[in-house]
């Protein structure tokens, strides 16, 4: 698979787009105005503490208060241990994860109430960015990421990226951590990212002692701060793309701004001199994201319908905390029977499917509603093919098999905004909701308000004042009803057109003396 990175750096907006195959697979966005917080280290505040919901609000300098859960905060000799396997498994930090999942109970936990106490100063880091009315969630648990190796001096276990199969080489990795760490007597834990196989014990060392030593200037930081404060901020997008994302396996970062394109030269010459060559400056005679198309896909993932080659489509709806993906025949009636059709157009949804999760960035409960198969070998086929796409997808997932219903229910993990949520805004008429109450509903509303107040105010004429467009439909297409409505109240109501009325508003309103239509 040839993959390589577009950076994109212009008017104070930064957007990095991973392709695959020369499709964009991700794509981020961040703005100088408006940057991620997702790794910032700060020094907070408690400000309420929460026993019913085992949580905390702290303030660390936002807007909004930050959420800590108990989980959060917790020792790690208190939690639950993990299983070798499961420790070997722990995934690196990448751009769209932060902190592992919570450890699974075994006992009961303490109260968050005996852990933490409102007014009390403590050093978090962001795990999750503000989503929709939410505020940052923080947890204690530092994480500090290298070039090889994530450092998290709060824990003690060594893992070794899930995507460094070769379990000689894990075994190596393990060893020459362990061997560092003790040399150098570097308290806590570290995970060896996919980046760190091959790497000899001298880069790692390296990769260790810096952030050992970036831990102990953040802890002097915080000594000396008063809460709230920014101890630490994470690197810009630019430089988390070129850490997490400007692996051996791509062919090039394109960059199409002179100053980026020094400072990525700069970054993986420091961290992995073998790459400094795959950085490219691009100047080409149009943009950088059209003339790889990258444009148009995401036009494509703003869109609430998605077509595929063969005329069938999915449809996608996001919710708050959910997501619905609808599986479409549309115009593709293929060349075979009806189980064969169906088999087709699920085994093509399925790679549109994996591809608009990553490009949007979707993330928390997701549903996926398969067209329905009969043949249960068919449904396992779907399914194999949904988990085997998904082995791309570097978020943490959890993928139910195809129910009795014929849908996939799984969980994706997000900690940063959606690429929707971070490009649209809601609709200021309809407020998010996507639909508008028809003209017709409309027109029926007002005739009802106007029975209203004709009986509280009787004897006086009324006007109704509404957009041009009601206007329109009151006096000509419902005219009838109108003078209906006329002879039901015994007096005149005139209808006035205002530019400056939303189709949804409108008022009612005694007719003053000497004023007409």
């Amino acid at each position: 698979m040839e993959a390589m990175i577009l950076i994109n750096r212009a008017f104070g907006e930064t957007r990095v787009a991973l392709l695959e195959d020369g499709v964009a697979s991700e794509v981020y966005v961040e703005r100088d105005h408006d940057l991620g917080l997702v790794g910032n280290v700060y020094k907070g505040r408690v400000t309420r503490v929460l026993p019913g919901m085992q949580a905390a609000f702290v303030d660390i300098g936002l807007d909004r208060a930050a959420f800590l859960y108990v989980d959060d905060i917790l020792a790690p000799a208190s939690k639950a241990p993990k299983s070798v396997e499961a420790v070997e498994d722990d995934d690196e930090t990448d751009p769209t994860s932060a902190d592992d999942e919570p450890a699974e109970e075994t006992q009961a936990k303490p109260s968050i109430s005996e852990l933490i106490r409102e007014g009390q100063e403590l050093v978090c880091q962001v795990s999750k960015d503000p989503l929709g009315s939410k505020g940052a969630r923080v947890t204690t648990h530092v994480t500090l990421a290298g070039r090889y190796v994530v450092y998290m001096p709060s824990t003690g276990h060594i893992g070794i990226s899930k995507r460094i199969v070769d379990e000689d080489e894990r075994k190596r990795l393990r060893t020459a951590i362990e061997q560092v760490a003790s040399a150098k007597s570097i308290p806590g834990g570290f995970i060896v990212r996919t980046e760190g196989a091959g790497i000899d014990e001298a880069k790692l060392g390296e990769d260790v002692e810096f952030l050992r030593t970036l831990w102990t200037e953040v802890e002097a930081r915080a000594a000396k701060t008063s809460a709230p404060a920014l101890i630490q901020p994470d690197l810009d997008l630019v430089l988390r793309a070129s850490r997490d994302l400007f692996t051996r396996e791509i062919e090039k970062a394109i960059i199409d701004d002179p100053r980026e394109a020094e400072r990525v030269r700069e970054f993986v010459r420091k961290y992995s001199p073998d790459l400094e060559s795959r950085v490219v400056l691009f100047d080409g005679p149009v943009p950088l994201f059209d003339h790889y198309g990258v444009e148009g896909e995401i036009e494509r993932a703003l869109h609430r319908k998605v077509g595929m080659k063969s005329g069938a489509s999915i449809v996608i709806d996001q919710a708050e905390a959910l997501t619905a993906i609808d599986v479409n025949t549309g115009r593709f009636v293929g060349k075979q029977n009806l189980e064969a059709t169906i088999l087709r157009t699920n085994l093509e949804a399925v790679r549109e499917v994996v591809t608009q999760l990553r490009l949007r960035n979707i993330g928390g409960i997701i549903v996926i509603d398969f067209i329905d198969m009969e043949s249960p070998e068919n449904r396992d086929r779907v399914y194999q093919a949904f988990v085997e796409e998904m082995k791309r997808d570097r978020a943490k997932t959890h993928i139910l098999p195809i129910s009795a219903l014929g849908v996939i229910e799984m969980t994706r993990k997000r900690v940063r905004e959606s690429l929707g949520r971070s490009l649209t805004e809601p609709c200021p008429y309809c407020e998010g909701r996507g639909r508008l109450r028809s003209r017709t509903t409309i027109c029926h509303d007002i005739f009802r308000e106007v029975l209203r107040q004709s009986r509280r105010h009787p004897g006086t004429d009324l006007v109704v004042r509404v957009n041009p467009e009601l206007a329109a439909i009151l006096t000509e297409d419902k005219a009838d009803n109108l003078s209906e409505l006329e002879r039901t109240i015994g007096r005149t109501v005139v209808v006035e057109g205002r530019a400056d009325f939303h189709q949804e508003s409108f008022r009612v309103q005694l007719r003053t003396a000497g004023r007409g239509a």
